[in-house]
């Protein structure tokens, strides 16, 4: 009987391919924070970019080409976050990309949870256990990929809308 392979990482467990690297934004105002989102994302093969302040013009989230963004709600004790992600869904080229909110004003949060979804937005709250960042980083891309190809297809006339 010969052994499996030890899983080492989140996809490797879902049986995923992660030869493209997927690029995550990490934007959030606390050091430690970063170092640890930095540490759990690029294990599991993705592509890292942090930010440590606030994303007041969105051209360094433009340079980041990122395949999904994590934001704090809060960052330097205001409500930032929410005035960036409201930038990013109401800018066209931007809109598309999912977000996680990462945060510990779940209150803040719950009451607008509802529209949130239906931006492509999800909401991790702190303290977050490792495999619900994992699974929600993965479940975002993993829509952000079909979303494209199914946009893909409409573009190319493959499929019909009703």
């Amino acid at each position: 009987m010969c052994a499996l392979p030890k899983a080492s990482t989140w996809a490797d467990y879902r049986g995923e391919d992660v030869t493209m690297a997927k690029r995550i934004l990490v934007i959030n105002d606390t050091q430690e924070i970063l170092d640890l989102f930095r540490d759990l994302l690029s294990e599991e093969g993705y592509e890292v970019i942090l930010q440590s302040y606030t994303v007041r013009e969105l051209d360094r989230v433009r340079e980041a080409k990122a395949d999904l963004i994590i934001l704090d709600y809060i960052i330097d004790g205001e409500a930032v976050g929410w005035q960036t992600l409201q930038k990013l869904k109401m800018t066209r080229d931007l809109s598309q990309v999912p977000v996680i909110i990462c945060t510990a004003a779940t209150e803040r949060v719950k009451e607008i949870e509802g529209q949130l979804r239906e931006k492509n937005v999800k909401v991790v709250s702190k303290p977050f256990d490792i495999d619900d960042l994992l699974g929600a980083v993965s479940e975002m891309l993993a829509d952000s990929e079909s979303d494209k190809a199914q946009h893909s297809m409409l573009q190319n006339g493959k499929v019909k809308k009703d």
